[in-house]
Order: structure tokens, then C-alpha cells, then sequence
């Protein structure tokens, strides 16, 4: 059964639904999660406290996504190119498992790139 969350970084408020993989639900076993924000790219990622192996692991995402990436135990919301894209393709830096999607315009987290401070915090709750 699919989840819904909302996810908040500073003022930015966005909700998104999570899948029923078996990455989602370890991810909803530790919500409310809250870390510190990075960017890389079009990309928002943190850490998280799980592990989980690759699961139908994807080398490219589509707008709006949100992933784990276990090599880095972090969760990955994609919201446009990476810096190792190619074209217009969204490309991680290495395989992650998809476990979710933002709800209306994932474009809303380009707004956070022109406020982000160092540590801004972000958090995602059930």
C-alpha cells in the first residue's frame, strides 16, 4: 500500500507518496526523519538511518523522484540534472532504488537552491 508524506526544508512544503518496496517501508520504519541538506546538481540528498541492498535499481530517474541510494545511505529527491547527466537524462551518481515520487512540481525545489544556507535542515514525516 502506497504512503503519503510531506517533506519540509525551511519554508518549502511539498508532499509526496512512496511506494511498496521493500527500501519505502524500511523508510517509513524511521519517520520522522530530519538531516542535513545537500545539493548536488538538480538533486536534494541526506542521510538516512537504514540499510537496504539494491532493489529494481535504476541508472536514471524521471523528474520528481525520490530514491535511496545505498551506497551513500541516503534518500535522493531528483528534481532535474545531475552533474554526470547526459542530455536531458536524470542520472544519480550510481544506481538507486526508487521508492517514491513528489507530488505536484518537484520544480518547487529549485526554489530552495537560491535560499539554502549550509545545514539547513530537512525533514520528512508520515
Amino acid at each position: 500500500m502506497s504512503q503519503r508524506v510531506r517533506i519540509m526544508v525551511g519554508e518549502l512544503k511539498a508532499k509526496a507518496m512512496l511506494n511498496d518496496t521493500e527500501t519505502a517501508k524500511k523508510v517509513l520504519g524511521v519517520l520522522p526523519v530530519s538531516a542535513s541538506v545537500n545539493v548536488w546538481g538538480e538533486e536534494i540528498y541526506f542521510g538516512i538511518p537504514i540499510e537496504a541492498d539494491l532493489e529494481n535499481a535504476v541508472d536514471t530517474v524521471n523528474l520528481g523522484e525520490i530514491a535511496y541510494w545505498p551506497q551513500g545511505k541516503a534518500l535522493c529527491i531528483f528534481f532535474g540534472r545531475t552533474p554526470v547527466s547526459e542530455g536531458d537524462e536524470i542520472r544519480p551518481i550510481s544506481a538507486v532504488n526508487v521508492i517514491g515520487e513528489v507530488e505536484g512540481s518537484p520544480r518547487l525545489f529549485q526554489e530552495l537552491l537560491d535560499g539554502l544556507r549550509k545545514g539547513e535542515r530537512i525533514t520528512i514525516s508520515k
